[in-house]
């Protein structure tokens, strides 16, 4: 069994259970704008490219709504100021991060989130355990292009060769392969294994600590 010395984490749906927050920011705008709100499935189906895409996803009409800038907008200053009220780790993963962390285990964060609040929640949840964290931000793309996976790994001063990827969604899946790295698909986050396994994922994990085992 191959033993992992790097672990790059997704964020939303692996490592926090942020859809309640999300949704709130997402029906927050909705509201403010006179726009019909979303339930919190749509949202959970809409996230997974970035806050803009779960907002294109959102407003009706999408980019082509001329209040959608402003609208993304009022998310995004609603999203900041309330992204900790229900936010949690999801069981199992604190213990999970601290685990690796004793086995000497690098340890990374690559989210589509926008970067401050990317940065704002892995120093909030994991300040002694992630040692990078990385979100979305102007001059890199965004997963599931590898650039980000690259840039954490740049920044923990490793290589890919014995890194492994953990996320919940295709989004995920399509990011670690494009990085050339394996993939762990976690089943309790925003996708299910059957979709899942639709577009690809063939190593599925069921609680935190069955990561360890691989």
């Amino acid at each position: 069994m191959k033993e992992y010395n790097t672990y790059i984490f997704d964020l939303d749906g692996t490592l926090l259970n942020t859809l309640t927050d999300l949704a709130t920011s997402t029906n927050y705008a909705l509201r403010w704008a006179g726009m019909s709100e979303r339930s919190v499935e749509e949202v959970r189906m809409f996230v997974g490219n970035g806050v803009r895409k779960l907002m294109e996803r959102a407003v009706p009409g999408g980019l082509d709504n001329p209040r959608f800038e402003e609208t993304y907008n009022k998310f995004r200053e609603y999203y900041m100021a309330h992204s900790l009220d229900t936010t949690s780790p999801y069981d199992g993963i604190m213990e999970l991060l601290e685990e690796l962390k004793r086995r000497g285990k690098n340890i990374a964060i690559v989210s589509n989130k926008f970067y401050a609040a990317t940065q704002e929640l892995a120093r909030y949840f994991f300040p002694d355990t992630v040692s990078v964290a990385i979100g979305e931000r102007e001059g890199i793309r965004k997963k599931p292009a590898p650039d980000t996976v690259m840039e954490a790994l740049r920044q923990l001063g490793v290589s890919g060769k014995d890194a492994v990827y953990v996320g919940d969604s295709d989004v995920d899946v399509m990011t670690a392969r494009n990085s050339g790295l394996p993939c762990i698909s976690v089943l309790w986050g925003f996708r299910d294994k059957e979709f899942l396994t639709s577009h690809g994922a063939d190593c599925f994990v069921e609680k935190p600590s069955e990561i360890l085992n691989y």
